[in-house]
């Protein structure tokens, strides 16, 4: 059999394309992924995402995008992509448990994967005081000290937008240089809010006894010495994964992994991508949820144009 479309990812890029497909009537096919909801699933409180106005939750959310979507005719399959073949059509998606699937249209919407330090305390505080995105909770913590760990422009750009909300901002960095631009460093050590801890990498976050945030102990690298800092928050700011490896190969990407678009086409006529896996920039799940409409738009007029 042959899907009209089957959309790889089921956060808010996948299950909104999800939802316009459905309604089109073309009973889209929805490889959820390892992560069904992707990362706003780990995420406590969403307070930012139109139509809430008391905030919801990250797994209430998806779960009603997904329902929304399934109620049109939209089919969820559990099951991460392994491996694409777009070289010729039908286009040919294959799951890690080996089952295959074939499409006329196939949007892209597996989000990308926040690098974490690897610390059992972080995986425990995640969504209860740790995070990889500071526009998305920053305002969480308000007159409250918090700490960033990185050393390029994104962790300049996170310890300056917490400055808006915190108390105090504590940028971690396991070297004394930045990786940043120089601008960028000028500003974050010029503010009056941010104490850099420089040759110092994190050791454990504090205290998942209480499932909260108490502090963030770091060791500097030279000394051996370890430090608490009071911090109620931690944001982890080293970098994202596009979830693009089954597609190397297959799809233009850019140099840190990113699918390259024109808007949400692709270089493979048919195949469209939507959400952190073509946006290294935004990373909302409302921008998310826009590539995902306007992907399903388009492989909407695909189809007809093509009388599929």
């Amino acid at each position: 059999m042959i899907e009209k479309m089957v959309i790889a990812g089921s956060g808010p890029a996948g299950c909104t394309a999800a939802l316009y497909a459905a309604r089109a009537g073309l009973a889209p096919l929805v490889l959820e992924g390892n992560a069904p909801g992707g990362q706003l699933v780990i995420t406590t409180e969403i307070e930012n995402f139109p139509g809430f106005p008391a905030g919801v939750t990250g797994p209430e959310l998806m779960d009603l995008m997904k329902r929304q979507a399934e109620r049109f005719g939209a089919r969820f399959v559990s099951g991460a992509v392994k491996a694409a073949d777009f070289s010729s059509r039908p286009l040919r998606l294959t799951m890690e448990d080996g089952q295959a699937f074939q499409a006329h249209t196939v949007i892209l919407a597996l989000g990308a994967s926040a690098r974490w330090l690897g610390l059992d305390s972080e995986q425990a505080l995640q969504g209860k005081g740790v995070s990889a995105c500071a526009t998305c909770d920053g305002a969480f913590f308000k007159n409250v000290p918090v700490a960033v760990i990185g050393g390029g422009d994104t962790a300049m750009e996170e310890a300056l937008f917490l400055t808006r909300f915190a108390s105090r901002v504590f940028l971690v960095h396991r070297r004394k240089e930045f990786r940043a631009s120089q601008i960028m460093v000028d500003r974050v050590l010029a503010h009056p809010k941010i104490e850099a801890v420089l040759d110092a990498v994190p050791e454990e976050i504090l205290d998942v006894a209480k499932q909260t945030v108490t502090g963030l102990r770091v060791r500097n690298t030279k000394s051996g010495e370890t430090r608490v800092l009071p911090v109620g928050g931690v944001f982890v700011a080293i970098g994202h994964e596009p979830n693009t490896v089954p597609f190397r190969g297959q799809l233009e990407l850019d140099e840190a992994g990113y699918i390259r678009t024109r808007g949400i086409l692709t270089t493979v006529e048919g195949v469209y991508a939507a959400g952190d896996v073509q946006d290294p920039v935004y990373r909302q799940a409302i921008v998310a949820a826009g590539a995902g409409c306007m992907a399903a738009l388009e492989a909407t007029r695909f189809l007809e144009r093509a009388g599929l």
